[in-house]
């Protein structure tokens, strides 16, 4: 593995960092995920979940934020689901608008500039209602929340998710609500999930991105369709160092925050029919970059971890190393 620089900026100048999902299997809590990013001298530490705080409390969290100004880390802060008809919302934190309240009032203690939210995720564009009825109930949340955000100085970054929502509909989500509080946390191994090229992607959302959770991915044909793999960043078919040259222009002052989540194969069987049910909306012109992508690639190896090896250590190595590499990469090529 390439030597890790003394500071994470790309040679482009993007500033990089992490994306805590990324080394998920240490079942860390924040003042852990910090320690870990300021020994490989990052410039971004994103907690992408509520889960990993200790408390909310006002003296933990000024103290997680003096800790990250003394590493020269910028915090950026998200949370889950916030779409009260999605598949995935869980009500942990209250009522979807008093979830997003406290995800405000978290970023602008830790000096985020961000509270990441999403909708849900693929399964949600198969319900009653399709896709279109949980964007609008993502935006009622978010004009629920404006007055609040805007009061904290806070904008509120959408994460196209898990493939629930294709670039013109996270696009027009954002107008919807807003686009003077309201922007994008773009990633681009979701956008492959959503039947794009993140290339293409990145053009529609480039100019409304805030946050990013970035990764690579491997696409390959099958008999049904095409099956997806997500990699480090480098190690996929993306053009990373073109797409970073492009993210910096559409972008700029965005950091590229890495979210590796490598070792398992997705199959979209989209030679069945059924699988199109859920994609009235879904882009001609979108899936055929992502045919493109499949008829590139090839087969890659699932991760499981070796007979005998104690499985948490060997799963929290290889997330380290699929991080790790991927911020080498950056730094030399990005």
């Amino acid at each position: 593995m390439p030597a890790l620089s003394s500071r994470a900026a790309t040679p482009g100048g993007i500033k990089i960092g992490l994306d805590h999902f990324a080394v998920r299997g240490t079942d860390w809590k924040a003042g852990e995920y910090l320690d870990y990013a300021a020994s490989l001298k990052l410039d971004t530490l994103f907690l992408s979940e509520l889960n990993v705080f200790e408390n909310f409390e006002d003296a933990y969290l000024a103290d997680l934020k003096s800790k990250a100004d003394a590493a020269g880390l910028q915090f950026y802060v998200g949370t889950g689901c916030i779409c009260p008809t999605s598949t995935r919302w869980k009500d942990t934190y209250g009522t979807p608008e008093e979830h997003l309240k406290l995800t405000i009032r978290l970023a602008k203690a830790l000096g985020s500039p961000v509270a990441r939210c999403y909708l849900g995720g693929a399964a949600d564009r198969a319900t009653d209602g399709g896709i279109d009825r949980h964007i609008e109930e993502v935006i009622k949340v978010c004009k629920a929340c404006r007055s609040f955000a805007e009061g904290e100085g806070i904008k509120i970054a959408v994460e196209n998710h898990a493939g629930d929502m294709q670039s013109h509909e996270l696009k027009a989500l954002v107008e919807a609500a807003g686009k003077e509080y309201v922007g994008v946390n773009i990633d681009p191994g979701n956008a492959v999930w959503a039947l794009e090229d993140p290339h293409r992607h990145l053009e529609v959302l480039g100019a409304y991105t805030i946050c990013s959770s970035v990764r690579d991915s491997m696409v390959w044909e099958d008999e049904n369709g095409a099956v997806v793999q997500w990699t480090a960043v480098g190690e996929g078919l993306l053009d990373f160092a073109a797409y970073a040259k492009r993210f910096a222009e559409l972008a700029p002052r965005v950091p590229l925050q890495v979210e590796t989540i490598s070792g398992f194969a997705k199959p979209f069987p989209y030679l069945k029919s059924e699988f199109w049910e859920p994609y009235a909306n879904a882009k001609a012109e979108a899936f055929a970059g992502f045919v493109a992508m499949a008829k590139r690639g090839k087969p890659i190896d699932t991760f499981k971890a070796p007979n005998g090896e104690d499985k948490k250590a060997a799963t929290v190595a290889y997330q380290k190393g699929e991080f790790e590499r991927s911020i080498a990469w950056l730094r030399a090529n990005a």
